[in-house]
């Protein structure tokens, strides 16, 4: 049964009236409207109906997005020249409440946003300029919310991240071996399992207090970005997944998407290989907003972030497949063993163009 958007729209302090609501975008976890209103001089909106079988705790999320938009939005509007509601994720709350989120007669999550007209967004990174900006407006949003008071946020998804946690889900998982696939993919496990002390690298620098945990949007996939119409970008959206990290999550996954000359599930692994212009960019633009922020540190590790979360990736691919593919939907049989060889052949790359890494950092953060 269609829900009757009108009467949610309703409920929400907008301004204007509603006129229409339609499906918008591909909706893989949420499912999203655009509402339009009926005044020209009044905002469209974003109407998202909220996935409680992957975030547990709406509440908790809804607090922590509140809490993050509130602090960009008063940062953005003391820069000269900015605009809150194309920089920043505008929520609006319950007429009743003042919260930021509703439920239906049927106890689902509800929550609306300004819609950002006139902005476009893309798949793939083919130019160093988007590199650079993708960079910078993810670097600018880690510092902006360097200074964000109060109690650490919520983990909306706990362990996210944690390649400690992974790790122990990849061993289980192979000792029951479910759907009987160990054996086939041997040399794929010898893959993970040879870097399993580097690859915890990040965790350890963690827990000996040698770089912070942030705030961290842990999503950072290119096509979350907005750019206007002169490809200027605008903001990083999807905030489900923002909570505390560490910095080289949101560095390590952007170069991972951003950089990768093939698809994720490519067949042709000989097209698979990281774009150092591409990771050159994205680094000047992202170093240039956190250069302030981070401690040395911080910037000594970015290029092994990439390393880590290429890794993460194959890990959870793997893992899947060897469970029998319950988690990440698929096309085919083989589908995540293929995305897992694609990720572990990248990351071979990256290992390849490691001392190239190194140095274009060196070269930036002086």
């Amino acid at each position: 049964m269609e829900p009757d958007l009108k009467k949610i729209f309703s409920r929400f302090g907008a301004e204007g009236s509603f006129l229409q609501g339609r499906q918008f975008g591909p909706g893989h976890i949420h499912d999203t409207y655009k509402i339009v209103t009926a005044e020209e001089a009044s905002d469209n909106y974003i109407l998202q109906r909220l996935n409680s079988n992957v975030f547990k705790n709406i509440p908790a999320l809804q607090e922590n997005m509140e809490r993050v938009t509130t602090h960009l939005a008063g940062k953005i509007a003391a820069i000269p020249g900015s605009n809150v509601k194309r920089e920043c994720l505008t929520l609006i709350p319950d007429q009743e409440t003042g919260r930021s989120f509703i439920t239906d007669d049927e106890g689902r999550y509800w929550r609306m946003f300004i819609f950002i007209s006139d902005h476009r967004s893309y798949e793939r990174v083919d130019s160093s300029h988007k590199a650079f900006e993708g960079g910078r407006i993810t670097g600018r949003f880690q510092a902006l919310l360097a200074d964000l008071p109060g109690e650490p946020l919520h983990e909306t998804i706990p362990d996210f991240h944690n390649i400690a946690k992974r790790l122990e889900t990849f061993h289980e998982v192979i000792s029951r071996d479910p759907a009987g696939r160990v054996t086939s993919v041997s040399r794929e496990i010898e893959g993970i399992t040879s870097r399993e002390e580097e690859m915890k690298t990040i965790l350890r620098l963690g827990a000996e207090g040698r770089i912070p945990l942030r705030i961290t949007h842990n999503d950072t996939k290119f096509n979350n970005i907005l750019f206007d119409r002169n490809d200027k970008a605008l903001l990083i959206i999807d905030l489900d997944t923002v909570m505390p990290g560490y910095v080289h999550y949101d560095f390590g996954d952007a170069i991972r998407t951003a950089t990768n000359r093939a698809e994720e599930d490519s067949l042709d692994l000989s097209a698979v290989s990281m774009d150092i212009e591409i990771y050159r960019a994205y680094a000047e633009g992202f170093i240039s907003e956190t250069r302030e922020t981070l401690n040395s540190t911080e910037t000594e590790y970015l290029p092994f972030a990439p390393k880590l979360m290429t890794y993460i990736m194959a890990t959870r691919f793997l893992t899947d497949y060897i469970d029998g593919d319950n988690y990440y939907k698929i096309k085919y049989p083989l589908h995540n063993l293929q995305r897992t060889r694609v990720q572990l052949t990248l990351l071979q790359d990256m290992e390849a163009q490691w001392d190239k890494m190194v140095h274009i950092i060196k070269k930036i953060s002086k």
